[in-house]
């Protein structure tokens, strides 16, 4: 895997000085671990069985290069497993748009299935679909599909593997891969409804055919301190990580989360400055920022910041929280030091920003959102997932036997048929 994707940039350059092909398997645009390691796995494991050898297979991460230090816990795994940054090629480092002009471009999507607007000129390149939704919408007959709800999108791209040449499997493919499944599957915990019998699976085989993988409960709870881990980034990454914003007519509202107390927050170094910049650069008339932070017990605390220059948008976005009813947030007045910002404790800790949010288009006077879907924040061990707002898995799933399914991958892997159904 390392060597693959350290000679990833100059195969680029050079399929495209030739005029040759370049099929790029792609995550999406909110550039999670899952869709990150997704892409990864399949591109290395695509480069090392795929019969048309004269292709240039190159995953590529769906954001700017800038942005990928906001995916703490991706940008920690890598680290762990030895794969430097400049190995990888982001989105705004490959014209995908010019490459399919050319006739040069076949697409492989991982861990999504539609292609936002903006793209929808590259569809006519896609061959491939892997994703563990439902699907939106059909695809080509030409284009092959592998649509399955498993809680992970990683559990699909192993069990490619798995029934691919041995021997292809290295171990750093296996830790990216059982480490990303473990966070997307809430350490296999069944309470959690995102867990099934395939992923557990996956999981199994990959730590059989690896001893020396760490433990489930270590990589776990480091995946999960890195991503709520924001001590390295500046304020303004800080108030990115993790961003939705509201629009009215004439008023934008910013509203990020953020994963330190309010104090420590408020009083970092050039805060205001920052504060201020960050509005002006992105056009903001004010910002909420919602912090939520854990105790030894891994008990939720939940604070309130309210800035904004304009007096008038500051008290009304502060009146309508301090009246809400549909939650009620229950907040008290903190002291703040800076006289444009409002901060409160929020005594409801289980009202999430997904919660707040329609109290803040009640303020703008009307709905009006950009963004990416909302999410649930919760405490530890749980993780975010950043696309799905209600676990798919969580509905009706065909009852399985997790030894049945482990028996059936290991068989694939063996290069032996599948047993029958029991």
């Amino acid at each position: 895997m390392e060597r693959f994707l350290e000679g990833n940039r100059a195969v680029l350059q050079k399929h495209i000085q030739c005029h040759q092909e370049i099929h790029v398997v792609m995550g999406n645009e909110a550039c999670d671990l899952d869709s990150t390691v997704s892409a990864l796995a399949l591109a290395y494991f695509l480069a090392k069985t795929s019969p048309a050898p004269k292709a240039a297979f190159i995953p590529v991460l769906n954001i700017p290069r800038a942005d990928f230090a906001l995916r703490t816990e991706t940008t920690f795994l890598l680290q762990e497993q030895g794969i430097p940054t400049t190995s990888l090629i982001f989105r705004d480092e490959i014209d995908l748009g010019g490459l399919h002009h050319a006739g040069l471009l076949s697409l492989t999507l991982v861990d999504h299935h539609v292609l936002p607007g903006a793209d929808t000129a590259l569809e006519e390149a896609v061959v491939e679909v892997l994703d563990h939704r439902p699907l939106e919408r059909d695809r080509a007959p030409s284009c092959q599909v592998t649509a399955e709800l498993v809680g992970s999108c990683a559990t699909l791209v192993m069990e490619r593997i798995a029934q691919g040449p041995p021997g292809v499997l290295d171990r750093t493919t296996a830790a990216l891969l059982h480490g990303t499944i473990l966070l997307d599957c809430v350490n296999l915990s069944p309470a959690a409804g995102k867990v099934t019998p395939r992923d557990v699976a996956c999981v199994s085989l990959l730590e059989a055919r690896f001893p020396e993988l760490l433990a489930r409960n270590a990589i776990f709870e480091a995946l999960q301190a890195a991503k709520f881990d924001v001590s390295g980034l500046t304020t303004e990454q800080m108030l990115r990580k993790d961003l939705k914003v509201l629009s009215s007519d004439e008023l934008v509202l910013a509203v990020s989360a953020i994963y330190v107390d309010l104090e420590t927050f408020l009083c970092r170094p050039g805060f205001l400055q920052d504060l201020d910049a960050f509005c002006q650069a992105w056009g903001y008339t004010g910002l909420v920022a919602m912090t939520i932070s854990f105790n030894e017990r891994n008990e939720p605390s939940r604070q309130l910041a309210v800035y904004s220059r304009c007096e008038t948008l500051r008290s009304t976005v502060c009146r309508v929280l301090e009246e809400a009813t549909t939650p009620s947030l229950h907040l008290q007045p903190l002291p703040s030091p800076w006289s444009c910002v409002g901060a409160y404790a929020q005594g409801n800790t289980l009202a999430s920003r997904k919660k707040v949010l329609p109290i803040l288009w009640a303020a703008l006077g009307g709905p009006g959102a950009a963004g990416g879907l909302e999410e649930e924040v919760v405490p530890p061990p749980t993780p975010m997932n950043s696309l799905v707002e209600e676990c798919p898995l969580a509905q009706a799933v065909p009852p399985l036997c997790p030894q049945d399914v482990l028996e059936r991958v290991s068989r694939i892997a063996a290069g032996q048929p599948p047993s029958s159904p029991k």
